[in-house]
């Protein structure tokens, strides 16, 4: 199986980075689609059930698909026969803030059920939210490319 892997490697790691690049998009949009639910939903100004039916999608369609590539290509890359050092430093800040970035992610799939049942946060907190994906970005890509 190793050398299978070894020689998909750059077809696997291309598909990782493609679903990834498709996950973050959603992590970094369906926050701010969050505060329009919220600030103009409840304000009457545009039918919550618009914001609804775009939050919805965004995660069956995009959101989930990518995320699950995404962690099964990682996974692949992983297995790759001296493509990890265990002993170094950045893959465990890589796998903690992806750990971190899918607990966010369902957080956010929770998210449009609480905003219905009037307990979601306020536009303020999902725009501080909404930083969280980003920071977590910050490090998974520092910890891969400069490899503490």
């Amino acid at each position: 199986m190793g050398s299978v892997l070894v020689t998909i490697y750059p077809w696997v790691k291309a598909l990782h980075v493609m679903a990834v690049i498709a996950w973050m998009a959603g992590l970094f949009y369906l926050p701010r689609l969050f505060v329009y639910h919220v600030e103009r939903g409840q304000q009457r100004r545009e039918p919550a059930e618009s914001f609804a039916i775009m939050e919805n999608k965004l995660l069956r369609v995009i959101m989930r698909p990518a995320m699950v590539t995404a962690w099964v290509a990682g996974l692949m890359l992983v297995l790759t026969p001296g493509i990890v050092v265990w002993s170094m430093i950045w893959p465990w800040v890589k796998a903690g803030g992806v750990l971190a970035m899918t607990g966010f992610h369902l957080w956010l799939e929770r998210q449009p059920a609480a905003i219905t049942a009037g307990q979601g946060l306020s536009g303020r907190g999902y725009r501080m939210a909404n930083e969280l994906p980003t920071l977590f970005m910050v490090a998974i890509v520092l910890a891969v490319i400069v490899k503490f």
